[in-house]
């Protein structure tokens, strides 16, 4: 258990606290933001939110800079990933942010490409996340991260920058899942 490893492992640990604030009924007041107000426990849960994602970044880079890349951390570091997103995206869901057909479309994706890294991992290959992958990753953080904090900065000229993020997180997905299927489609003809 490497220094990377134990920051993806904080990631998970977080998801907890992050659905506390996120969904207990806490009356710690109103945090007025540019062009929005949030409940402060919102608020809290968003920052914790982005700290979290964060993470993703900081284990990738000691990971790579002191050749810290193991075979467990190539499993936890999507599983991670997954695993927080899907709980924003559920939450973001209860609280009436996100298209429950979005979020949907997008935790399909995530246990589909879980599912071919199992079968791959069945016949010993462990598929690290490509530069599609991170891409969709970073496009789901920054929806989320948007949708948390009501659009904040947009809300007030109008854009509705959380939405079209969470369009372009919802293309980045499908895209990615695709690419992964189609450069892994050889691990259906040969499994048993």
């Amino acid at each position: 258990m490497n220094l990377p490893n134990k920051i993806t492992v904080s990631r998970i640990l977080l998801i907890p606290v992050f659905l506390i604030l996120m969904l207990a009924p806490f009356n710690w007041g109103i945090v007025h933001l540019p062009g929005t107000e949030l409940e402060t426990a919102h608020f809290l849960g968003a920052i914790l939110f982005i700290i979290a994602s964060i993470t993703d970044w900081v284990d990738g880079y000691y990971a790579r800079k002191y050749n810290l890349i193991t075979n467990l951390g190539k499993f936890l570091d999507p599983l991670a990933d997954k695993l927080l997103v899907s709980a924003a995206l559920i939450v973001l869901v209860e609280l009436g942010y996100a298209p429950s057909w979005i979020v949907i479309v997008i935790i399909s994706r995530e246990f589909a490409v879980t599912g071919l890294r199992l079968i791959l991992a069945g016949t010993g290959e462990v598929v690290a996340a490509n530069m599609l992958g991170k891409i969709k990753t970073w496009a789901q953080i920054i929806a989320i991260s948007a949708l948390l904090l009501k659009n904040i900065f947009f809300e007030a000229i109008g854009i509705p920058f959380a939405q079209i993020a969470l369009w372009v997180a919802l293309i980045f997905t499908v895209w990615s899942g695709y690419d992964y299927f189609h450069k892994n489609r050889d691990a259906f003809k040969n499994s048993k």
